[in-house]
């Protein structure tokens, strides 16, 4: 089986890249973890730069979890950012409203717990 985006050729994917060795293939969680970590990392950049403090660098990424029988329970996301003039308690906080604010978390949110990981560089 395949899937395919506007931007990427088609990505394989099957039963055993959940629960076994993927292969060089991709599983929905994997997918849903990179709309989660783009569309965070877009809406923290976003946030920063509206209030003053463009971000020179962001580096995101998410982890979500899949329990066979369950489902996916939990995306993890994890941001280091080197942003001018602010603060870790600030970056933070702008963190925090990004990944509650987001359009993908807001998809998520009631289904799967959400945590954040967030520190200045």
């Amino acid at each position: 089986e395949s899937v395919t985006s506007g931007m990427l050729g088609p990505l394989e994917v099957d039963w055993a890249n959940r629960a076994e060795d993927a292969q060089g293939k991709t599983s929905p969680e994997e997918l849903i973890a990179a709309a989660h970590a783009a569309c965070f990392a877009m809406a923290l950049s976003n946030g920063l730069a509206q209030e003053g403090h463009a971000p020179e660098r962001l580096e995101t990424s998410a982890t979500v979890t899949f329990v066979p029988g369950t489902g996916i329970t939990k995306s993890a996301l994890t941001v280091t950012g080197t942003v001018p003039g602010l603060d870790e308690d600030a970056f933070r906080q702008a963190a925090e409203q990004a990944k509650e604010n987001c359009p993908v978390s807001s998809a998520l949110k009631g289904n799967v717990e959400l945590e954040l990981y967030a520190r200045l560089t």
